[in-house]
């Protein structure tokens, strides 16, 4: 069936614009099961993740819950360096040696990473039905809905399957129909992937176990899981370890999966959960989740243009992107399709934030030397990019709690290993507080990895203009953040800079005067970046709050002391405060170009000739014969390029995530041979670092300008979205036709002056809170 492409005449009748609404249901669709786990259909609610099959005779749902990490606490991590080992470093590295730095930081600054632990997948919901010869089959996900659904006539009989994980009823559940009465049989049970006890009993599976896994560690949260099944009509009945329909009308499966993380009750509470979803019925169980849902998702409608192929279904329209075809509808139906993720793997109640793999666990990624933990030197950063831009401000909350963590436990690293207050978090982490440095300095000591996920929370507060965040939750963490800093860093005395240090520019080494390659050194861009966009935020918050007079005079005072950003003589934005260059070129990591995005400290009005450098950077870096193209990298300059003005780049970047890392669901994979994995791997990045930037591509409000279609790409001459948002707590709806706005509406939280860019030319508007303004 083909994907619904409605063609309107009008956002104004008068202007007599032709342009391609956006579909009122956009959806995933396909004529045929999946036979793997990259084929399958996500669904999720914030903590579960279940991922959907489709078969038509053997069903399989792959389940994952968010807290369900092995490993545990370790007393011994952060029983590294000292505030006396430090200062020999400081001082090998102010005196230019920086071999002896080196040497120095890798005998003091090493982690062991002793039962660090990582996600783990559950197990998978087998529902064996039998069957025949299957025509008319079709799969689908209604992104707007959160729902699958599956249907099929076999033996004259048409069956009908919708699955769901809601959120309002903390389950999955699942439908089962047809249109003849007692033609449902179906046995149902658990294919395990953990340390478990499965039982039967009546009409209900029992899980228990735990999440024992040897690769990283001792140690493991203790879980339970219930399947139950309710039958209409027909009968159900346990056999060993599982349940068998016999002779039904219709079924409801309802699971839950709960661990000990953090949650003594947790058998209780699944047990409630389970008997609370199946106390209602099914349609009562949908409604509620479709409308939580919807809340979130209807917030916006996107529309690039027509589509530019004939293709029906869903894998078609992608074999045609993988081929690098361009396709208007397919980019607005990949885009929804990454907030419709994002709302599905973190909400305001989740225990925890979208780790490397969302909330979805292929057994892959915690099986590699990297695991599937919170990576926080670009990963779990481009989680949550898209959250404040495309309208679901709220997905943020538990990254928010996270943070609220490693702030705990990383307070204790800042003064076991530096001796500073305030708190520090390094490349890795994971749920049990190991927030010390890994294993290797190379790409374990960013000093400033834990302070750049930090910046999100003023990047919130920037977007939604929310007060009582800001004094409840962003300033108190932004002010520790700081404090460390404040404490760290030490003057060059040389130049009399404030200098970070020893840290390293992820994941990347630089070539010394003496030709050999090192990792550490004092400040490298990033840490300047991050540290600007850290002390700036605090300073707007002390003002904005009325409160910490002293501690903002001191931050002004510091921010000034920062080293300048700048050039090396090939034109390139510096890497490092030294005047080095990389020992490897093609290395994938960017990590220097923070200040062009996100933090907005280059911008091409503004500071034309450090966005030059930028630009050189990256064509030098992707043009060089090994470049490590992966997904990330992708959704990265896609954003890049969009703030360098270059719609033309950036969609060429978009197209190379859709040609080297997406498969037939729409997710994207981390490439065999990257960080030695020996197969692609699912990860969950790239899909929301594209979603900001098609955001960026069409409204950019970052340099004190609300900059309309900066970074258009001819694909999309003609098109409208509703919904996006900038900063300064504003919303937009525009049309444009032929590369020009041509309607465009603006709402904002509060009273305010704006400037804004459209058409090429610059105004100021006066926009009154809640009073819809329309710009043309």
């Amino acid at each position: 069936m083909k994907v619904k492409q409605v063609i309107t005449i009008v956002l104004s009748a008068m202007l007599g614009i032709e342009v391609m609404a956006a579909d009122s249901k956009p959806a995933l669709v396909y004529s045929r099961p999946s036979a793997k786990w990259m084929g399958a259909l996500p669904l999720g609610n914030g903590r579960l993740g279940a991922m959907v099959y489709g078969g038509t005779d053997v069903e399989t749902i792959a389940l994952n819950e968010v807290t369900m990490w092995s490993g545990q606490p370790d007393p011994e991590a952060n029983n590294l360096c000292g505030p006396d080992r430090l200062r020999e470093m400081r001082e090998a590295f102010l005196s230019g040696d920086y071999k002896r730095g080196n040497d120095l930081g890798w005998q003091y600054l090493c982690g062991h990473g002793k039962s660090f632990g990582t996600n783990l997948p559950f197990g998978d919901l087998i529902i064996e039905t039998g069957g025949g010869d299957v025509s008319g089959y079709r799969r689908e996900l209604a992104l707007d809905e959160a729902v699958a659904r599956v249907g099929f006539v076999c033996g004259g009989t048409r069956f009908s399957r919708e699955y769901f994980a809601s959120n309002p009823a903390q389950a999955l559940v699942v439908r089962y129909t047809a249109d003849k009465a007692h033609a449902l049989s179906a046995t149902v049970s658990m294919r395990m992937l953990r340390h478990s006890e499965v039982t039967a009993r009546a009409n209900q599976i029992d899980i228990t176990g735990d999440a024992r896994f040897d690769k990283n560690g001792e140690g493991g949260v203790r879980f339970r899981g219930i399947v139950r099944v309710m039958a209409d009509g027909g009968s159900v009945r346990a056999v060993g370890d599982r349940l068998v329909v016999d002779r039904a009308d219709a079924m409801t499966i309802i699971v839950d999966i709960r661990t000990d993380f953090q949650n003594l009750n947790y058998r209780s509470q699944c047990l409630n959960t389970v008997e609370t979803a199946a106390s209602r019925t099914y349609d009562e169980l949908k409604r509620e989740h479709v409308a939580d849902f919807k809340a979130i998702f209807d917030r916006m409608d996107i529309d690039l243009g027509r589509p530019t192929t004939d293709a029906n279904t869903t894998d078609e329209m992608f074999a045609e992107a993988h081929k690098g075809l361009s396709n208007p509808a397919f980019d607005a139906l990949f885009f929804q399709y990454g907030r419709y993720m994002q709302i599905s793997s973190s909400r305001e109640n989740s225990p925890l934030p979208s780790n490397l793999q969302g909330i979805w666990n292929d057994n892959l990624a915690c099986n590699m030397p990297w695991t599937c933990d919170y990576h926080l030197d670009i990963n779990i950063q481009q989680n949550y990019w898209s959250a404040n831009i495309a309208n679901m401000a709220e997905t943020n909350a538990p990254l928010f709690t996270y943070i609220g963590l490693l702030a705990k436990y990383g307070s204790v690293t800042a003064r076991k290993m530096y001796g500073c207050g305030g708190w520090v978090a390094h490349t890795i982490n994971n749920v049990w507080g190991d927030t010390a440095p890994g294993s290797a300095c190379s790409w374990a000591m960013n000093v400033t990895a834990g302070a750049w996920m930090a910046t999100h929370l003023w990047t919130h507060y920037e977007y939604t203009l929310d007060k009582d965040y800001l004094r409840e939750v962003g300033y108190p963490l932004l002010k520790e953040t700081a404090q460390f800093f404040v404490d760290y860093m030490v003057e060059d005395p040389k130049t009399g800079y404030l200098l970070s240090g020893p840290s390293i520019s992820p994941e990347n080494g630089f070539r010394g005067a003496d030709g050999r390659g090192y990792s550490l050194s004092m400040m490298p861009t990033i840490d300047r970046a991050v540290i600007y966009d850290i002390y700036n935020a605090c300073i707007q918050s002390a003002k904005i709050l009325g409160i910490d007079d002293d501690f903002s005079r001191r931050l002004q005072r510091d921010i000034k002391k920062l080293p300048p950003l700048r050039l090396l003589d090939n034109g390139e934005l510096a890497e490092w405060y030294l005047d080095v260059v990389r020992d490897d070129p093609s290395h994938r990591h960017a990590s220097h170009l923070l200040a062009l995005y996100p933090f907005g400290q280059i911008s091409p009005f503004k500071t034309p000739g450090l966005a030059e450098g930028c630009r050189l950077f990256l064509e030098n870096q992707t043009s060089h014969a090994n470049w490590e193209d992966t997904e990330w990298t992708r959704g990265n300059n896609i954003n890049f390029y969009a703030r360098l003005l270059d719609g033309e780049k950036a969609y060429e970047s978009l197209k190379g995530l859709y040609t080297g890392f997406m498969r037939e669901n729409l997710m994207t994979v981390s490439p065999a041979g990257i960080a030695g994995a020996e197969s692609d791997i699912f990860s969950f990045d790239a899909t929301e670092a594209a979603v900001a930037g098609v955001c960026e591509m069409l409204l950019q409000s970052y340099d004190g300008m609300l900059n309309f279609l900066p970074a258009l790409p001819k694909a999309w001459k003609s098109g409208s979205i509703k919904g996006v948002c900038a900063r300064g707590g504003i919303e937009a709806d525009f049309a444009w036709k032929n590369r020009k706005v041509v309607s465009a509406t603006l709402r904002s939280r509060v009273d305010q002056t704006v400037n804004v860019r459209v058409n090429g030319k610059e105004k100021t508007v006066e926009l009154k809170a809640g009073v819809p303004f329309t710009l043309l």
